[in-house]
């Protein structure tokens, strides 16, 4: 009680600082909530709403009832982490605040430009970014340790499906599995020579001082980067490919410019901009030799031909893939795409390559397309490629047969959330709440804030 009593006369402190210098509109800060012995400030919320516009995130209501709830219900278990012993790994937190500060940036334009619009310096910003982060780390902890191992039984969510009013059952998206071949069509040594010449040419007009790196990027660069002057911000090494971390962990001058490096995803070079400990931020030019019209056409009927060997029966498709197909991702598992994002082989049609779903969205289970060009997404390089589709099943409304682990996991979540909600309105019962009158006045999630 005596922190609460230092917290509340620290309010009327800075409240009547504020009415002494301003209206109340103008108040520089103010407490709003008070949750147990910890305070929740109007500069908190609105750093949140800033953050939440720069990411393009909106609310399905009130920014302002929305956000102190939010952050009152982090401060209930943030608590609940100190009694439990909960803690996280820093070293995580730092990596997930150095990415995020890098994409605030490649939003915002430039790290002058972020400071600007936070008015704060980046040394500041990165340190509330943090706080922001460990308190999210912290509540997603204690969130599962709360839930527990949840386990359904078959009959469990069998009375769950058929609890679901007709209009609640989910629909299922169209999936497909996918088999590929794919070869990519050689780049002739003419074309790779003069890819490296242009690249020294770029290194030697920055080194000499006549041209900007930054600028030159932004006109010629491959890579998305590209946009940010070819800043790729703080890496460790790796995250960067071996080729490239090899020589950027290597530069000492960020006035000089790395030879040309060779990676799987073109030719580059690289100028350090920063080191900090075991990571450094980087920008660098990306060039890809471009595949003549010739060597395509050639590619193209290479899988024409190897089409016909599958279509006459004299190769299957999975040793067609064994034999010819050059992708490193599938070719030891004939052929059969894998979903990183589910972990299985299903995908649905908006989360494959948009060439690829072109293709496969117009063929019929068992089917092989005819031969087209696509972009490897894993090295960003041309590819010739069919697809065949493995199995394939349409848009429908979930069932136990056909769905039971999507079912499975809809009754799971449903039953943590009701954990979650069980355990907040009982700390909410039995924790000190005060909420400035003039913030009182919003549909709460949870009514029990005002009592």
């Amino acid at each position: 009680m005596k922190k609460i009593s230092a917290i509340i006369l620290l309010a009327i402190t800075v409240l009547l600082l504020g009415f002494a210098q301003s209206p109340r509109m103008n108040i520089i800060d103010e407490v709003i909530w008070i949750v147990g012995d910890e305070a929740i400030f109007r500069s908190e919320v609105e750093r949140h709403r800033m953050d939440a516009q720069l990411s393009g995130m909106t609310f399905p209501g009130d920014p302002n009832c929305i956000i102190p709830e939010q952050l009152a219900l982090q401060r209930l278990f943030l608590h609940q982490a100190v009694i439990d012993s909960i803690e996280v790994n820093e070293a995580q937190v730092v990596n997930i605040v150095e990415g995020e500060i890098e994409r605030f940036i490649s939003i915002i334009g430039s790290r002058e430009r972020l400071e600007e619009y936070f008015n704060m310096t980046l040394s500041q910003i990165r340190e509330q970014q943090r706080e922001t982060i460990r308190n999210q780390m912290i509540q997603q902890q204690v969130t599962r340790s709360l839930i527990g191992d949840i386990s359904a039984t078959p009959a469990e969510v069998r009375r769950f499906y058929n609890s679901l009013p007709p209009d609640s059952i989910p629909i299922v998206p169209a999936m497909v599995e996918l088999q590929i071949i794919s070869i990519e069509p050689p780049v002739p040594l003419e074309e790779i020579n003069r890819t490296r010449e242009r690249l020294r040419g770029f290194g030697e007009r920055v080194n000499e001082g006549t041209s900007d790196f930054a600028m030159l990027a932004r006109m010629y660069s491959d890579c998305p980067s590209a946009i940010r002057g070819g800043e790729l911000g703080f890496m460790g090494r790796g995250q960067l490919v071996p080729e490239y971390a090899a020589v950027a962990f290597n530069l000492t001058d960020p006035n000089r410019v790395s030879r040309v490096v060779e990676t799987e995803f073109g030719f580059h070079i690289i100028q350090l901009i920063e080191r900090r400990g075991d990571r450094i931020n980087t920008r660098h030019i990306l060039l890809r030799p471009r595949v003549t019209a010739e060597h395509r056409n050639r590619a193209v009927q290479t899988m024409d031909s190897v089409l016909s060997l599958i279509q006459t029966d004299r190769l299957t498709f999975e040793q067609a893939v064994v034999m010819f197909s050059q992708d490193r991702n599938t070719a030891l598992n004939a052929g059969l795409m894998f979903n990183e994002n589910t972990g299985t082989s299903r995908f649905e049609f908006q989360h494959l390559p948009p060439e690829i779903a072109r293709v496969a969205y117009a063929l019929s289970e068992g089917e092989i397309s005819r031969p087209f060009t696509m972009i490897n997404p894993t090295n960003n390089r041309e590819t010739v490629a069919i697809v065949r589709v493995r199995s394939r099943r349409d848009s429908h409304p979930a069932n136990i047969r056909d769905d039971y682990q999507l079912l499975r996991s809809m009754f799971e979540a449903r039953r943590g959330d009701e954990i979650i909600d069980a355990w907040i309105r009982e700390k909410i019962r039995t924790t000190y709440i005060n909420i400035d009158p003039a913030w009182r006045n919003c549909e709460f999630e949870f009514p029990e804030w005002v009592k």
